[in-house]
């Protein structure tokens, strides 16, 4: 069977992208010296016959001037900052092109549009492969290209699935490579896509490489079977010509971040562009069809019942004009906020700019959702607005219709009796609840005590839930809720005023997608104990928190203070500094990020923080700009100056925020009370220390603070120093009892299970080798045991490969282990394999210097402090020998490897050094290339085979070197370019050549074969039939006239023409052949 090649995977692509309709065009074809040119010149990237044909059949009302005038608008944009030519560009693409229409001596604005996001079939869809772009001297090609009305949307970086090498990451880097070299292809860009045919991920122009996702789902439905390729399944889902045009019109967003620097004082703006993932795209638009219903506007019901799967009841069964749109179960990390900004901007343009009211139930995550609406305001079309009282909430609600209105759930609470005066009774307003779970959404009627001044009973009188006071104001409202927890199974307020589920997207899903990182829990108890008599208050106090009744929500508070007074004893709060110093510092030196404590009262927090500060002085800064902990809070001049001295405004708590967001800044460890606990997004927080009791949604909402994504993050740890863990159970029995799949957390346990695991892989991995008296050696032993651990695995089948694998896995499992005590017992052994590992990979470093694998991680090497020295960095040193001051294939150089005790490492090093130049070789001479390596391969694989000793093919090797040094004379000897050396060597690759021709004659074919192929070249010759053939002909005609064999020509034509397309760009760009 024929290999696979990259092109394979073209043709299957495009194959495809046919199948759903799109227009087939070859690059060379259409390009300006092709048989049917679309570019006036190869620096275009717009095709702007079909762009002008689009206008023209999209807007028949506009003079032809008009649209001329805004097809050279959307040509012009160019600033040199690609991301801003994008977001202009986009706002030209959804919004329309505005120009000023002259129409009965009056002059009016206008649209042009470039789209028909209306009706997308009426759009022409073309993909293009092979379409070259020359761009301040780079010559680039793009593997394909998607056009929407000649506008280059989409592109695609394909590698080969067979090739390891060929990798997703590499895709990336070529992207990378384009965005610097041929920017303006990315003015026009909707969407990037790499793939290696079999896996496939989707970013936007500003994606890193983990923010690149795959498209799971082709109808919104089911999620696509593993045995089908990701590449299929994305074009299929979201490459269909609706899908892909909602997506640009509705789901992409340029979010604007601030981040002042509190040393300058100096704010800026940064731009993020984000699209929206597969499980955002189809719940959203599940929830606007569902909103259509529950208004009753139309009959149309297009809600998919995929709640159903879960064993749960749909907003399908509801009826018409019910106005419960339903609820959103999306987990927590997943990007609900940003679902919420989708589903605002997309309902507003359905239903012909309602009011949407969005309720929080506190005021920093009020703050939070509203930043990030805020940063979406292209796609929403308006300016979000808090209400900052009642009557500013009356006054924004007395327009007709339109504003996106921020407000908390208490500002719905009556100054007085049991009524909340009607707001407005239109009912174009849609109620959107982020948390729409808690209980005080309730219906229900509560008796609550009223006290006088001096905190005397004094009577009683009923209160409501806030659905009913929600209802009073806005009593024609939709309501639409979105959640991060699901809806417990006892609870009928929920679905009473938002309605049944609409969308799930659960931890197991979340997790598989690589939406969110798994949870790990760990017990303090034992380390910091809380006395019988505690655990006896927090259980009770768990009792009655859980209850409706008011009077024994008072009765509680006494039995709050009453246990706040044991878990703050200065003894006790003393013991949990000191474990957390020591947790936290462990953790740190395996795995970077941040930390964050939950403690029970301010006053707590100001007391463990000074506990903190004691055992480590130099965390501490009174400027809010430095220091390594901080602690987060507000606090009343009533609190004493120890507490007061940490209140922060609104505007510190968002500078400590971006503090806590950037991984780089000193700040590490926050305290908290109950801030931050909900909404609050910080990838980069690994680790989360409990000590305040909590139970159900607001400990499943604390601890899923851990779980974003952030590099390689293997997963986050919830430290439990109060017993939390029946609540803990309990949160997570009714997680999966009310149908979510997938564990919420994992014990830390099964964490430790899996390092030994991986832990007896590697250490079998030196059977028959005793690597334990290195643990004892000094400095020197020690790296002298590297090196003979390092050549021992090098002498396995597949050693290194396998190593490095498994040591890489070993390093995430130890992470996630640290600090239980069978983690900390294994240290220095996994210090020693990383150690090992770190040499192997040394011979992997090559010019292009790090992968992005290995720059992207957050896995710490667990270092032995007695190698902590430059002597180990370099390759030589690694490998024990010096580094040669000349020519690495230099005779002394050789010599010495020769000599060296550990053949195995000699080896790889000549091995890897050997192939670098070879490699640098083939990149501009054919024959030569393939010659080395073959001899290469050759020696290589007689030793694998154990044909030939490690010393025998060291020998060989060295041959190797030399005929290399010997054949990079010839050039020079013989008064020869590289280049015409590189045609001499193609035509001299036959024995018979050489006997009857000479040595001499062939290097004049050689010379006059260099220019011959300069001048019939051209721009993409290579992969231009009619210039291939003619450039052949020539070929053929040279290599008769200078008597080459007959017998022998064909091969030679051949060999000539890979040798001139292996130097395409060269010859393309006219050099002059010099020795570069």
């Amino acid at each position: 069977m024929p290999p696979l090649h990259e092109s394979d995977i073209e043709k299957m692509l495009i194959d495809l992208l046919k199948a759903k309709k799109y227009n087939y065009l070859y690059g060379p074809d259409i390009a300006p010296d092709g048989e049917t040119p679309m570019r006036a010149s190869f620096e275009e990237v717009v095709l702007r016959d079909k762009l002008e044909k689009a206008v023209k059949r999209l807007n028949p009302s506009l003079p032809y001037s008009v649209q001329d005038e805004a097809v050279k608008t959307v040509l012009r944009i160019s600033s040199p900052d690609v991301l801003a030519n994008n977001e202009e560009f986009h706002r030209l693409l959804t919004e329309g092109v505005p120009v000023s229409v002259h129409k009965d001596g009056v002059e009016r604005g206008a649209r042009v549009w470039l789209i028909d996001f209306n009706d997308p079939w009426n759009n022409d869809f073309t993909v293009v492969n092979q379409f070259t772009i020359i761009e301040n001297g780079h010559n680039r090609r793009p593997d394909v290209v998607l056009f929407v009305n000649g506008l280059p949307l989409v592109v695609f970086e394909l590698k080969n699935a067979a090739d390891e090498n060929a990798t997703l990451q590499s895709a990336y880097r070529q992207i990378e490579t384009y965005k610097q070299q041929i920017p303006s292809l990315f003015t026009y860009n909707a969407l990037v896509v790499i793939s290696d045919g079999l896996e496939a991920r989707a970013g936007s122009l500003s994606a890193g490489f983990s923010r690149y996702t795959a498209w799971k789902s082709d109808d919104g439905e089911n999620i696509a079977s593993h045995l089908v390729s990701e590449l299929e399944v994305l074009v299929n889902g979201m490459m269909r010509k609706d899908t892909l045009l909602d997506l640009v019109g509705s789901f992409t967003v340029f979010e604007k971040q601030k981040q002042e620097d509190l040393k300058t004082g100096l704010t800026t703006i940064k731009t993020v562009k984000k699209i929206a993932a597969y499980h955002q795209y189809y719940a959203v638009n599940k929830a606007v069809e569902s909103t259509i219903r529950a208004t009753g506007i139309n009959t149309k019901n297009m809600v998919a019942e995929s709640p159903a799967h879960y064993g749960l009841k749909t907003v399908a069964e509801q009826t018409e004009g019910d106005h419960r749109a339903g609820v959103v179960w999306h987990t927590q990390g997943s990007g609900k906020s940003l679902t919420m900004v989708f589903y605002t901007g997309k309902i507003v343009q359905r239903l012909n700019n309602p009011t949407i009211v969005v309720i929080t139930d506190r005021n920093d995550l009020d703050d939070q959702l509203f930043d990030t609406f805020t940063g979406a305001k292209q796609l929403l079309r308006q300016t979000p607005v808090q209400a900052e009282s009642r009557e500013h909430l009356r006054k924004l609600l007395s327009v007709q219709s339109g504003g996106v209105i921020f407000t908390t759930i208490q500002k719905f609470q009556p100054e007085s009796g049991n009524v909340y005066d009607q707001l407005t009774d239109r009912s174009n307003v849609i109620v959107i609840a982020d948390e729409a779970h808690r209980t005080q959404y309730g219906f229900k009627a509560k008796t609550v005590e009223v006290k006088n001044e001096a905190d005397e009973v004094i009577g009683s009188e009923i209160k409501y839930g806030f659905a009913k006071y929600l209802r009073d104001a806005l009593p024609n409202a939709t309501y639409l809720g979105f959640t991060g927890t699901p809806i417990e199974k006892e609870d009928k307020n929920t679905p009473a005023v938002f309605g049944n589920y609409i969308d799930v997207y659960d931890i197991a899903q979340a997790v598989e997608d690589g939406a969110t990182v798994r949870i790990y829990y760990e017990s303090r108890l034992a380390k910091v104990e809380l006395s019988d008599e505690g655990r006896q208050l927090v259980e009770d106090l768990d009792k009655e928190l859980g209850t409706d009744n008011m009077n024994d929500v008072q009765k509680a508070k006494a039995k709050w203070t009453q246990l706040e007074a044991l878990i703050g004893s200065p003894n006790r709060i003393k013991n949990i500094a000191k474990d957390i110093v020591t947790h936290f510092e462990e953790r740190q030196k395996v795995f970077e990020g941040k930390a964050m404590v939950v403690a029970m009262s301010r006053r707590i927090a100001a007391e463990l923080y000074d506990e903190i500060i004691k055992l480590r002085p130099e965390w501490h800064s009174d400027d809010l700009a430095k220091g390594v902990v901080k602690v987060v809070m507000t606090s009343s001049a009533s609190d004493g100056a120890s507490i007061a001295k940490h209140h922060t405004t609104k505007e510190q708590r968002r500078a400590l925020a971006e503090r806590m967001k950037d991984p780089d800044d000193e700040l590490k460890l926050v305290i908290v009370r109950d801030m931050w606990l909900t909404g609050f997004d910080v990838p980069c927080l690994h680790t989360l220390y409990i000590d305040k009791p909590m139970q159900g949604h607001n400990l499943m909402q604390a601890i899923a603070r851990v779980n974003r994504i952030y590099k390689d993050k293997p997963g986050g740890l919830v430290v439990d120093y109060l017993g939390i863990a029946a609540d803990l159970k309990k949160a997570l029995s009714f997680y999966s009892d009310s149908g979510g799949k997938g564990d919420p957390t994992l014990q830390q346990e099964q964490a430790v299970a899996l390092m030994q695991e991986k832990l007896e892989v590697v250490e079998q991995m030196f059977f028959g080798f005793d690597y334990k008296q290195y643990f004892t050696a000094d400095t020197s032993g020690k790296l002298s045991w590297i090196l003979k651990a390092e050549d021992f695995i090098l002498g396995l089948d597949d050693g290194k490969k396998r190593f490095v694998n498994e040591v890489t896995a070993l390093g995430k499992a130890f992470a996630l282990a640290i600090p239980q005590d069978a983690a900390m017992d294994v240290k220095d052994e996994v210090a020693f394999f990383q150690a090992v590992k770190a040499r192997l990979c040394k011979f992997d470093q090559t010019a292009a210097g790090h992968s992005d694998e290995e720059m992207e991680t957050t896995i710490r090497q667990v270092i032995d402090k007695a190698l902590i020295s430059e002597k180990v960095i370099d390759l030589f040193d690694a490998a024990g020998i010096k580094k040669p001051d000349i020519s690495i294939l230099s005779e002394e150089f050789l010599l010495e490897l020769k000599g060296m005790e550990h053949k195995n490492i000699a080896l790889e090093v000549l091995k890897k050094l050997l192939e670098g130049e070879i490699k640098a070789r083939s990149k501009f001479n054919v024959v030569e290339g393939r010659t080395l390596m073959e001899m290469l391969d050759g020696s290589i694989t007689r030793y694998h085979n154990k044909i030939i000793t490690a010393a025998e093919v060291i020998d060989e090797l060295i041959k190797l070197s030399k005929t290399i040094v010997e054949k990079d004379k010839d050039a020079e000897n013989m008064g020869l370019t590289t280049y015409e050396y590189a045609f001499y060597s193609a035509v001299a690759d036959n024995e018979s050549a050489k006997e009857l021709m000479g040595k001499d004659r062939l290097r004049e074919l050689a010379v006059v074969l260099t220019e011959t192929i300069r001048k019939n070249s051209s721009i993409d010759w290579t992969i231009k039939e009619n210039v291939r053939a003619k450039m052949k002909v020539a070929v053929k005609r040279l290599l008769r006239k200078y008597g080459y064999p007959p017998d022998m020509q064909q091969l030679a034509t051949e060999t000539v023409l890979k040798q001139a397309e292996l130097i395409a760009e060269e010859i393309t760009n006219g050099l002059n052949y010099s020795d570069k």
